[in-house]
């Protein structure tokens, strides 16, 4: 990527580029270093459909050694000419496989270790027998992540392959602290933006749920322990779905389900879920409150500050002190596509409500609870 804007704009590529895009865009006014040194914004009206001219401008613009952007300016269109041509490096995989293969053995000793009762000598030395939970919850991490990866690719916006995080510590419950992907360029559209935010939560659910009621199915059902113990918290969707499976709300009557890996797995889907679809900043679930809200979705940055702090006076959770920390850091700003004109169509706004459906579904509010007789 070109990131060096000119120091002075030479007047005759701007002519060249405003008489290239012609037949596409009606230019009212040209400005030069607007809105930043080095940009140059037309001020007009479109003649086709943005959604459907946009590659071309790019391609236009790209000749140039620009990159466009659209945007509402005053009742009127801007198209802004950014002085970059986006073509990253090409990422470099053996990081990736790395952390790959270390986390395959965190979540293969976090199963072990709760398999063979928490003993840490003993979960070393059979890693094996967490293979259950490994393979459920890389299930879910990997669909979550290449639904992202595949959906961007189809938008052909430069991505990098899945970095999975490992946590192999005996106080880890689920081995590892998720997966990310890093997009290298700025979408396209706001189409765009949601079909790459909602295919990694969608795709991972896809495996999520038949794995949680498989698991729920399988594990067995019997008295509290009588020492203290670590309960799971509910959301909507894991508390019906005990409903239906066991036939009964668990806990109750000092019964409760003891999950086995599998089951354990599919919850932690659920978790790493609800976790990703918080609405605010560049998680998925910012990416869908972007497409449906515009820059109004930044509203939302105090009032999911204020929840988290709440549940954290209320419950004690500190695991949402610690969120509250990384969204103040990294949860400010919206991915913004370079076309924010074009608006969604019926079918991704009916998608984009029903992902933010699916996360007051999946939100677990307390995640975990230490139970003391």
């Amino acid at each position: 990527m070109d990131a060096s804007p000119p120091t002075s704009l030479p007047l005759d590529k701007i002519e060249a580029l405003r008489d290239d895009i012609a037949d596409l865009f009606v230019a009212f006014d040209t400005t030069l270093d607007a809105p930043l040194p080095g940009h140059v914004r037309f001020r007009g009206r479109f003649l086709q459909d943005t959604a459907v001219c946009f590659d071309e401008l790019r391609a236009r613009f790209e000749r140039q050694g620009f990159t466009p952007m659209i945007r509402h300016e005053e009742e009127r269109i801007a198209l802004i000419a950014m002085p970059v041509v986006f073509d990253p490096p090409p990422s470099k995989w053996i990081v990736n496989l790395i952390l790959l293969i270390a986390t395959v053995l965190s979540t293969l000793y976090t199963g072990a270790l709760y398999e063979v009762g928490g003993i840490p000598e003993e979960a070393f030395s059979q890693l094996w027998l967490g293979w259950k939970f490994s393979l459920s919850l890389m299930l879910i991490l990997g669909a979550h992540e290449l639904g992202h990866y595949f959906a961007a690719r189809y938008h052909k916006v430069p991505v990098s392959l899945p970095y999975f995080i490992p946590m192999p510590t005996q106080f880890s419950l689920i081995g590892t602290m998720g997966a990310f992907i890093r997009l290298k360029a700025p979408v396209k559209n706001r189409r765009a933006l949601l079909d790459v935010g909602v295919a990694g939560p969608l795709a991972g659910m896809v495996f999520a749920l038949p794995l949680l009621w498989y698991g729920l199915s399988t594990s067995p059902v019997g008295p509290l322990p009588e020492g203290g113990y670590l309960l799971e918290g509910n959301s909507i969707l894991y508390a019906l779905s005990k409903i239906v499976i066991l036939g009964r709300m668990l806990p109750a009557d000092g019964l409760d389900v003891s999950l086995n890996q599998i089951a354990w797995a599919g919850w932690v889907g659920l978790l790493v879920t609800g976790l990703n679809l918080i609405p605010v900043g560049q998680l998925d679930g910012g990416h869908v409150a972007y497409v449906l809200f515009g820059r109004k979705a930044k509203q939302l940055f105090w009032p999911v500050i204020f929840s988290l702090a709440l549940l954290v006076i209320v419950t004690g959770t500190f695991m949402w002190a610690v969120w509250i920390v990384l969204l103040a850091v990294f949860g400010r700003v919206h991915a913004e596509p370079l076309d924010d004109v074009t608006p969604l169509d019926g079918k991704r706004r009916a998608i984009a409500i029903f992902t933010l459906i699916l996360f007051v579904l999946v939100f677990i509010p307390i995640p975990f609870q230490i139970v003391i007789p």
